[in-house]
């Protein structure tokens, strides 16, 4: 990671000295609290007066594999195509996911799809646009503000926020988008399984 990025690793397993292998994670912020999620987290220590001095914030899984992805090339490519929320394209043969959010070969960018018959009441609203899965998600200033005010204090999983957050950008459908040049492996590996 560059000198461009603050690292701050919400760790809900209480396993933090694991991480010490990782030269980077030494320069990141470690916080610790047992058996809570990265909502439960970004709600408490992302509030959008703290993290105002900051372009854009990523709240990921730990189940991703980022040996394709480089962030500052991300960076570019969300500015260059007016991107507000995004995420990396998936890698399309591993796990389930939306046809939106799979990365597609031949582009830069996508901002729709087609899903499968009678998902997509309108072209122009999610699953088919506006719409990334919360697994990967990436917020600029502005929509982090807006998102952040859709998080309950108490929200676990996150199951259905992805479908809301195009009501924090206007229009939803040409600032929410997939960047598919630099993408992602979704590992599918079980996170907090009966923790919470």
């Amino acid at each position: 990671f560059s000198g461009n990025f603050t690292i701050l690793l919400f760790h809900y397993d209480g396993q933090t000295t694991e991480w010490d292998e990782f030269e980077w994670s030494k320069q990141a912020i470690h916080v610790s609290v047992r058996r809570q999620t990265k909502w439960w987290y970004a709600k408490r220590f992302l509030h959008p007066d703290i993290v105002a001095p900051y372009d854009y914030i990523f709240i990921w899984d730990e189940d991703l594999g980022v040996e394709h992805f480089n962030a500052e090339e991300y960076i570019k490519l969300v500015r260059k195509h007016g991107l507000e929320i995004s995420q990396p394209g998936l890698e399309p043969n591993k796990g389930l996911t939306w046809q939106m959010t799979k990365r597609r070969g031949d582009r830069e960018v996508h901002k729709e799809t087609e899903e499968k018959p009678g998902w997509c009441n309108h072209p122009h609203v999610p699953p088919c646009a506006a719409f990334v899965e919360i697994m990967a998600p990436v917020f600029s200033r502005d929509a982090w503000r807006c998102v952040w005010h859709m998080i309950q204090n108490d929200l676990v999983h996150g199951w259905g926020l992805d479908f809301a957050l195009r009501k924090c950008v206007e229009p939803a459908h040409e600032k929410i988008g997939v960047v598919d040049a630099q993408w992602i492996v979704h590992q599918s590996v079980p996170s907090l399984g009966n923790q919470v």
